[in-house]
């Protein structure tokens, strides 16, 4: 009798420590998954929806692709995130465009004198002409053309200008001008660019030099990069005489201050309508459309 009853708690102990040991390895937060035909029980993983909402405790069905939080609802339907600030920023740009256009001085591009043919390429310019048995051509981008405004801060309690009283944008881009003669096999290339303050190269000049020379160098002809293996003179410590002599060579090809004038004109020209067009990609951008 006493054997049975050992026996018999002996098993309910087995029992008991079988169910704790099933206890500890299966939450009671956890859903299980029966196969069929099989008695193995084992935990169900949750995604992270379940995790992320507290499962279907929470009351919870997660649905793929209609969470409000992730998608913002949209108009236009192009599934792009749209704020009150794209708003916002969509009706500046669109009285920006106006003033713009407003002060645009030339619908079409202003023409070049002296026989020049215009190609463009995006914010890229090149002018071309022959003479003589030579080509000259000049080539500028209006990209990172305007100077900086270096005027000092209106002070505290001065009158502030009227739109009137602005000193005009002027595109001042560097411009290359490469002269290739009939059957030659290299091009003389002048780089050249627009100084803060006009320069003069001699003394008694009445009419000083809006533009200056660089660096001048020999490059192949047709060659659209700047070889650095070809010696480059660099006019900073170059003899004032041979500099002269240099800006007359071009001058005699119609490269001179005129030409400088109409080119600055031409520049801010292309450089404003750049300007205005990228205003109504960005616009149109901002707006979805």
């Amino acid at each position: 009798m006493l054997k049975s009853v050992v026996r018999a708690v002996g098993a309910a102990v087995r029992l008991s420590s079988a169910a704790s040991s099933a206890a500890r390895a299966l939450p009671l937060s956890c859903p299980t998954l029966r196969s069929p035909g099989s008695a193995t029980i084992r935990p169900f993983t949750r995604s992270l929806w379940m995790l992320k909402n507290n499962g279907a405790s929470s009351g919870y069905r997660p649905k793929l692709l209609s969470s409000k939080v992730l998608n913002p609802s949209v108009s236009c339907g192009c599934g792009g995130l749209h704020t009150e600030g794209d708003k916002a920023f969509g009706e500046f740009l669109s009285d920006e465009i106006k003033e713009e256009k407003k002060i645009q001085k030339n619908k079409s591009l202003p023409k070049m004198s002296g026989g020049w043919e215009l190609e463009m390429n995006g914010t890229e310019a090149k002018l071309t002409k022959q003479l003589s048995g030579e080509k000259i051509t000049v080539t500028f981008n209006v990209n990172n053309s305007i100077p900086p405004n270096f005027e000092d801060e209106v002070e505290q309690g001065q009158q502030q200008k009227s739109p009137e009283d602005e000193p005009e944008i002027v595109s001042t881009p560097n411009f290359v001008i490469e002269v290739t003669k009939q059957g030659g096999k290299h091009s003389l290339v002048f780089d050249c660019h627009f100084p803060e303050d006009e320069m003069s190269h001699g003394e008694g000049e009445e009419e000083s030099d809006i533009f200056a020379i660089r660096e001048v160098s020999f490059q192949p002809e047709g060659d659209s990069d700047w070889k650095e293996t070809s010696y480059t003179l660099n006019t900073d410590s170059l003899d004032w005489a041979l500099y002269d002599h240099m800006m007359d060579f071009l001058a005699d090809r119609g490269v001179d201050n005129t030409f400088a004038d109409e080119l600055t004109e031409l520049s801010t020209a292309i450089e404003h309508k750049e300007y205005i067009k990228f205003l109504e990609d960005l616009q149109s951008f901002v707006n979805c459309k």
